[in-house]
């Protein structure tokens, strides 16, 4: 699954990066969680805009924006659910990030948390779907959901799921709307490689989602000296 996520990198290096065709200002998130607005591309008349979301997709039926959020979608089966499949038919979009949260469980002691990224460091996509229902105020609101597949082995050592991480040659066609051939959109919902990632623990600072600063992703070790 994918509960907290960092995006760090500045809003110049993603406009280049996906493609963005206006200018947007971003501040350094480092303890993303849920219900909270995140950063999503996605395209419009044939151009990629970058936009707010609200994490947890609320379905276009759903009258109010309460109840439990659902931030994540299995990649197997969101084609069919009613919450997801209009979405993924229609209103894909890509969620930027640098590194995501796993816990791992700790003999006698609190999980430790520990922050996955690609070896080299730099940003990512999350496969996303978005979704517009009206609030109890009639205010539109624009959500959105994390898809997730099947660890790979290296992630399979915190946990048996993942969010599904695409490559940038895969960026065009998951954001196409013209594509909608669940197979084909399925096909690209795949673990990314092992090799290709790196995971180290950090602070437990960053169970707390109020906590949201650098401390949050410094190694233990550090953490407790700044203490």
């Amino acid at each position: 699954m994918c509960g907290r996520f960092t995006l760090r990198t500045p809003a110049a290096n993603l406009i280049e990066i996906f493609e963005v065709a206006r200018s947007f200002e971003l501040t350094p998130r480092y303890n993303i969680a849920p219900t909270q607005q995140v950063a999503a591309v996605r395209e419009v008349n044939g151009q990629r805009e970058m936009v707010q979301l609200r994490w947890g997709l609320l379905p276009s039926w759903s009258e109010a924006a309460s109840g439990p959020p659902m931030i994540n979608a299995r990649a197997e089966t969101a084609a069919t659910r009613p919450a997801f499949r209009h979405a993924f038919r229609s209103r894909r979009c890509l969620i930027p990030a640098d590194g995501f949260y796993e816990w791992q469980a700790a003999e006698g002691g609190p999980k430790q948390p520990f922050l996955i990224t690609l070896r080299d460091e730099r940003p990512f996509a999350f496969a996303g779907l978005w979704e517009r229902c009206r609030g109890p105020d009639e205010k539109t609101i624009d959500s959105c959901t994390i898809l997730t597949t099947e660890a790979n082995d290296r992630l399979r050592e915190l946990h048996d799921r993942m969010p599904v991480i695409l490559p940038p040659d895969l960026y065009g066609p998951w954001l196409d709307p013209h594509i909608e051939d669940t197979a084909v959109l399925e096909s690209l919902l795949k673990p990314y490689p092992s090799a290709e990632m790196h995971f180290r623990p950090v602070s437990r600072r960053v169970n707390n989602a109020k906590n949201d600063d650098p401390d949050c992703v410094v190694p233990p070790e550090i953490q407790n000296t700044l203490l």
